[in-house]
């Protein structure tokens, strides 16, 4: 499809380089102004480096479980292994690398599909949102600056993360969840300050490299925004694999003293620690951008306010991803990304829908979801019947020692058309996919249940399941 359409894009991370080569294949002439490195905090030092930590973590959870399998592990010695050890440094090199090498293949698609790349910091020029076609200001790394003039610029620029007054990251032992993956050595005691995704799922993950793990939430649960019961498994097992878990304790500051970090709560009691990871929330990366003074709306928090099809208040100026603060993915990033390219070269688009996103927590075991919760069906504010099955009666589960987990579908009462589901156990993160094209295409739960599933497969939970909920 040929066209003459000029897109700049400021932030190459999910959302930026995902519309850039959704704009390129419609012909359009774009430009990815990026000042931190494609691929974004989500490839550079959030989603691909914490996965790949995770996935480490994923293997020393599996050799531990190893004997339970009739694996024994001996030393060189003939006896048998009785400590397995991380070597943390070793792990971090390959986090970083992998990491390197995903955003250099972000840079050679790009450039294979004709798309320019401007090293700096970009900004909206004053002139936007008067009337005047967009303009991009970049500042590049010699300090001259170079000015972009575009038919629609994408704002993609990320968030970073939240700190306070009293806790402030050095780098070394008071860490962000980007600064961990610097150490070298391996933390004695680890208190990780926050209970939501990231804090949990680097909980989970150092727990399972063999690390004593203090995890302080001030709310009453852990991922107090996912499903009660899923949020109740990873509870049981966490405190049963040896984590100190301290809910209804709000941090009040965090401190150093040489080698010892000591926590703060509000309520007077310290926690001391080797090494400490604030995982307490984002902020979106939107000052000194020009947003404002182009006639871009900010929400609460400086997030970017956005419609469906990811437009901005301010004329030919649409945003995607972290900074927008709607769902913060790095799939929705990239999907918000795509829709404001269709939407603004004119192929077709449907508005983004919250309700068709499907989610992880890499925790262990995993936590996948999609569409309606359980909670909206117990306010009332979706009607569903709600049947959950536990994966240790699966065939499969057993075979592998796997206790812990489930499976729960939710289905409209009469049509039985799937609006939900959630998945706890081993790879999660894959097992969610049909339950998403059920969701995502209105099947019913027959329908899911007469598809075949391998016997025995965990997969074979969400059959039986669905097959719960069929209705003579």
């Amino acid at each position: 499809m040929a066209s003459t359409e000029r897109v700049v894009i400021i932030g190459g991370g999910p959302g930026g380089y995902e519309s850039a080569l959704v704009a390129a294949q419609l012909g359009a002439r774009v430009t990815v102004v990026d000042s931190d490195g494609l691929g974004g905090s989500a490839v550079l030092t959030d989603c691909v480096p914490s996965k790949t930590l995770i996935a480490t973590a994923e293997l020393m959870t599996d050799v531990a479980g190893a004997a339970e399998l009739g694996v024994n592990l001996h030393d060189s010695e003939g006896d048998t292994a009785t400590t397995i050890r991380v070597d943390l440094a070793r792990v971090n090199e390959r986090v970083k690398q992998l990491a390197a090498d995903q955003s250099a293949d972000i840079g050679r698609r790009l450039a294979k599909e004709g798309v320019t790349v401007v090293r700096g910091r970009g900004r909206l020029d004053p002139s936007t949102g008067s009337g005047a076609a967009p303009r991009v200001v970049a500042t590049l790394p010699d300090g001259s600056e170079q000015v972009l003039d575009a038919d629609a610029v994408l704002v993609a620029t990320g968030a970073a993360p939240r700190t306070l007054p009293t806790a402030q990251p050095d780098g070394e032992r008071i860490l962000t969840w980007e600064q961990v993956y610097d150490l070298t050595e391996v933390p004695t005691k680890l208190i990780v300050v926050g209970s939501g995704v990231t804090g949990a799922e680097f909980a989970s993950a150092y727990l399972a490299l063999g690390i004593d793990v203090t995890l302080v939430s001030s709310r009453d649960r852990v991922l107090p925004g996912e499903d009660a019961d899923a949020s109740a498994v990873l509870e049981e097992v966490s405190t049963r694999r040896g984590m100190k878990l301290l809910s209804r304790s709000r941090m009040e500051s965090v401190t150093r003293d040489g080698d010892t970090v000591t926590v703060t709560l509000t309520d007077g009691r310290t926690v001391e620690g080797s090494h400490c990871i604030l995982a307490l929330g984002s902020i979106p990366n939107t000052a000194d951008l020009g947003l404002e003074e182009a006639g871009v709306i900010l929400k609460d928090g400086g997030f970017v306010n956005v419609d469906r099809v990811s437009r901005t208040s301010a004329r030919g100026v649409y945003a995607a991803g972290d900074c927008t603060g709607v769902l913060m993915l790095a799939s929705v990033a990239a999907m918000q990304g795509r829709v404001a390219m269709w939407h603004f070269l004119g192929d077709a688009v449907h508005p983004l829908d919250l309700k068709k996103v499907s989610s992880n927590v890499f925790t262990a075991p995993e936590i996948a979801t999609v569409g309606w919760s359980q909670e909206s069906v117990d306010n009332g504010e979706m009607q569903a019947e709600v049947v959950m099955l536990p994966l240790a009666g699966n065939p499969r589960a057993k075979m592998q020692g796997v206790r812990d987990g489930f499976v729960k579908l939710l289905c409209r009462p009469g049509t039985g058309i799937v609006v939900g589901g959630v998945i706890v156990g081993p790879r999660a993160s894959e097992l969610i996919h049909p339950v998403s094209i059920a969701v995502a295409e209105s099947l019913t739960a027959d329908q899911l249940a007469q598809a075949f599933t391998v016997y025995p497969s965990m997969s074979g939970s969400i059959a039986e399941a669905a097959r719960r909920l069929h209705h003579i």
